[in-house]
């Protein structure tokens, strides 16, 4: 965690060299700007976090491994696929999920799964979906995303059953 931290603080420190420099007030409307989007996302990120610390506490370990971990098999990453696909939110809610679940004793076969079905099926992304790009798009890409998570969680399984 701290090498991504160094390089985001490197960028950050970059972009506000810049804006300073320009010479407009840029690194003023950009820091305004960043505060009101950490003062909107703050809850939701501290929330998402709270479930993934209650999911680690609350949920037995057996339980975990047994519906979604390693030994589950096919029907984990299945279980997986359809969790992610159903979850709300955005990466903030998501993610700390997914971490929570791990240290759980769910395995990366089926987390990959979770987070690829979130990524790709997205049920609460779909009325939008169907809104802005129609039916006959939004029928196409789903279909054509179809297998994705569940492969891409069965491909983790095997080649990284080790990790976490």
């Amino acid at each position: 965690m701290l090498l991504p931290t160094i390089i985001m603080g490197a960028i950050a420190f970059i972009l506000l060299a810049i804006g300073y420099y320009q010479g407009q007030g840029q690194h003023i409307s950009g820091m305004k700007l960043a505060l009101k989007i950490t003062l909107e996302t703050l809850p939701l990120l501290l929330l998402a976090f709270v479930v993934a610390g209650m999911t680690q506490v609350l949920l037995p370990r057996e339980f975990v491994e047994k519906w979604v971990g390693k030994e589950s098999g096919l029907r984990g990453i299945l279980i997986g696929t359809v969790a992610g696909a159903l979850a709300p939110g955005g990466p903030y809610v998501s993610l700390p999920i997914a971490a929570g679940l791990l240290h759980a004793g769910a395995s990366t076969g089926t987390m990959v799964a979770f987070l690829t079905g979130w990524s790709l099926w997205a049920f609460s992304r779909l009325p939008m979906e169907v809104g802005i790009l129609g039916w006959r798009f939004t029928l196409i890409r789903v279909a054509s995303t179809f297998f994705f998570p569940p492969i891409a969680g069965l491909i983790a399984q095997i080649l990284f059953s080790g990790a976490k």
